[in-house]
């Protein structure tokens, strides 16, 4: 019996060693969707689900031997960008995915769900390469305002999917906004949990993988959305605070 190549994501990004977020959630999501998934590990964090105690980037050579063995080997179909860690990573993956040319989508991590900073300035500074490299920029409501709002990305020319799980309200709206082209509303009702970590992630990293596997930016966002919302709806409701999804029950 013969199976089907899975589609090559490689999750750039930090750890989140209570598992919810970040490299564990993309390792997770890729996984459940069919993909095969790869890691190059820019921060590694020390955090539950009541916050994040310690941070420690990584040397950001070391970032790019990660990436350079994914690509030389086995090869990367999508890539997912989070967490970087330091303005010194965010220029050396920027250098990396230029060379790629595959679909990039670039979730620009600067505060977690528990509301922990994750990038200073000088980090956010550096996230202008990496937008106009990729395929996709998923900003939640205060990363966008962080960004400089719609008027600010539409002077980028970059194509964005505004999150609307931040804002207030009984639906949350995504808009996704592609330069030239109409922009794109999805409407859901707001489904009411305090266990919503690594949304963001999850989210990302789906859509790389939707978009490793072939299907255009529309389709991979849809079918983003659904895993996100199952994937709520299946909290295990583990932790004290802002507790992880249920990317398990996805099956």
């Amino acid at each position: 019996m013969t199976h089907p190549v899975p589609p090559r994501v490689l999750s750039i990004a930090g750890s989140d060693s209570g598992g919810g977020a970040g490299i564990q959630a993309d390792i997770k999501t890729i996984t459940m969707l069919g993909g095969f998934a790869m890691t190059a590990i820019c921060a590694l964090t020390a955090q539950n689900t009541l916050g994040v105690s310690a941070v420690v980037a990584i040397d950001p050579a070391m970032v790019a031997s990660q990436i350079d063995a994914c690509a030389q080997d086995i090869g990367i179909d999508a890539i997912k960008i989070g967490m970087l860690g330091s303005p010194a990573i965010a220029e050396v993956v920027a250098d990396r995915i230029e060379a790629l040319k595959v679909p990039v989508v670039f979730d620009p991590v600067m505060i977690a769900t528990n509301g922990a900073a994750l990038a200073d300035p000088a980090t956010i500074a550096g996230f202008e390469r990496l937008m106009a490299l990729a395929t996709l920029t998923t900003p939640n409501v205060p990363e966008l305002v962080a960004l400089g709002g719609d008027e600010a990305m539409a002077a980028r020319g970059v194509a964005y999917l505004a999150k609307g799980g931040d804002a207030h309200g009984p639906v949350v709206e995504d808009r996704l906004v592609v330069p030239g082209a109409p922009v794109r509303l999805w409407h859901s009702p707001r489904i009411e949990t305090r266990h919503a970590h690594g949304t963001g992630c999850t989210l990302s990293s789906a859509i790389a993988t939707e978009l490793a596997r072939g299907a255009d930016l529309e389709q991979s966002i849809e079918r983003a959305r659904a895993f996100v919302r199952a994937a709520l709806l299946a909290a295990p409701g583990f932790g004290a605070g802002n507790g992880p999804m249920g990317h398990h029950a996805v099956r």
